[in-house]
């Protein structure tokens, strides 16, 4: 397929634009029920505790839409957004759902006139929905710590995804709590009809995207392991083949999230891109052991079922619109890069960027398909060193950089670099595409 350059058009409201523009007009329409129920009439610290729930509500229903990867928005958002405001609306949710146990629980000890413990224990132990509320916010904290960046790194991802599934456990009392004490959710017919179809539709989203699609895409397609194959002492390329693949769709550039359907994996999930341009016969991914999960891919065998959910990212030759491309990669990185390489024709530019040339795996593949569509494959190797893909460097290499778009795909530590690298040399900002894939990572 060929990257084909797009006619320039007026620039609209991008897709994160409408979103926010939607959440601000709920925020303002929560904030118009509240006014409407008579909440401006409580003490203030009432008020605060109430709109503070309110909000914390609604960012909870946005992140379980986020949560839902609905296919169309993770196309126009790219997996790396969907990401950040993943991460970054469930800490405001997380602090605003406290600051709502505080304020509320302030407004109702200062209106009784009694201490805030009693106030406070009143609460929790003579009101089961609030017990349930309580648990609910416990679960939540559990889940922000774990989730942070320190905490992250000391864990296998089958430990924090497992922990990461008891958010749903705290939805689903938090809601209990919402629709039976809530004021806001019962104190109209139009509020209770607000906050169910809120709720609904973006259980709905989920129980579609992340369990019906996934389950008819693998009833159709019916992935087994063809075969594995070793592309040097760490890595591996597991070859799947199916039925009907060619309506299964996929694009070079993109991942699934994989499960291989042995007795004691099958509950083990794990992105990896697709090494390969997906042709309509079968499906390649290339990995290396870089841990328990992925070491454990070299004894696959043939035959083995496969359950795969996806695809995701935006990381596709959609993304250009020029009429040259640069492509750049490192370690096992290559992957996307190899299969976006297939598919495009036209003045094409690879980069590959290994340590030393045992590390640059697919080298050989990357050759043949540089020179079928006559394009440029530059081999970086060599140790860590600044001058490396430095604007200098890259600028020699590709002088018409900024004519390109720029395709980045690599460890964290070099992708960054490299994006460093792109605007010191004044390559546009919608030029640059970069997918770490970092949902599940």
């Amino acid at each position: 397929m060929t990257a084909i350059p797009t006619a320039a058009r007026p620039r609209g409201l991008t897709t994160a634009q409408w979103l926010l523009a939607l959440l601000g007009l709920n925020a303002m329409w929560v904030t118009d029920l509240l006014v409407m129920d008579g909440g401006l009439n409580d003490n203030l610290l009432t008020v605060l505790g109430r709109a503070t729930g309110l909000y914390g509500a609604l960012l909870l229903v946005f992140q379980l839409f986020l949560i839902a990867r609905v296919p169309w928005l993770e196309r126009a958002l790219g997996m790396d957004s969907m990401t950040r405001w993943h991460r970054w609306t469930g800490f405001w949710v997380l602090w605003l759902l406290l600051a709502h146990v505080v304020f509320i629980t302030l407004g109702y000890a200062a209106a009784d006139g009694s201490s805030l413990v009693d106030e406070f224990g009143s609460l929790v132990f003579n009101t089961d929905d609030v017990l349930k509320a309580t648990v609910a916010t416990i679960l939540l904290v559990v889940v922000a710590v774990t989730s942070a960046r320190a905490a992250r790194r000391r864990m296998r991802y089958e430990t924090w995804h497992f922990v990461h599934l008891y958010a749903y456990l705290a939805v689903i009392l938090g809601f209990l709590h919402q629709v039976t004490v809530g004021r806001d959710f019962v104190g109209s017919p139009v509020a209770t009809a607000y906050w169910w179809t809120l709720y609904g539709a973006s259980l709905a989203a989920i129980l579609l995207a992340r369990v019906l699609i996934p389950l008819w895409r693998n009833a159709r397609h019916q992935l087994r392991v063809h075969s594995v194959v070793y592309e040097s002492p760490n890595v591996v390329s597991v070859h799947m083949t199916g039925r009907r693949l060619n309506e299964l769709p996929a694009r070079a550039g993109q991942f699934f999230l994989w499960r291989f359907l042995t007795r004691d994996r099958w509950w083990e999930a794990h992105p990896y891109s697709l090494s390969a341009m997906p042709n309509g016969r079968g499906l390649r991914i290339t990995v290396k052991a870089l841990g328990d999960g992925s070491a454990w891919l070299r004894t696959i065998r043939p035959g083995t079922r496969v359950f795969a959910e996806g695809p995701y990212g935006s990381f596709t030759s959609a993304k250009s619109g020029r009429r040259g491309v640069l492509l750049i990669g490192g370690g096992v990185g290559i992957t996307p890069i190899r299969a976006l390489m297939e598919e495009l024709r036209g003045d094409v530019v690879a980069v590959y960027r290994a340590n030393q040339w045992e590390d640059a795996v697919l080298a050989n593949e990357l050759r043949q398909l540089a020179q079928r569509a006559r394009a440029h494959l530059h081999m970086v190797v060599g140790p860590v060193d600044d001058r490396l893909l430095s604007a200098g460097h890259l600028a020699s290499l590709v002088p018409d950089i900024r004519q390109r778009d720029v395709f980045v795909c690599g460890p964290p530590g070099m992708t960054e670099a490299v994006l460093a690298t792109l605007r010191a040399l004044d390559v546009p900002a919608d030029q640059c595409h970069a997918e770490r894939f970092a949902f599940a990572a």
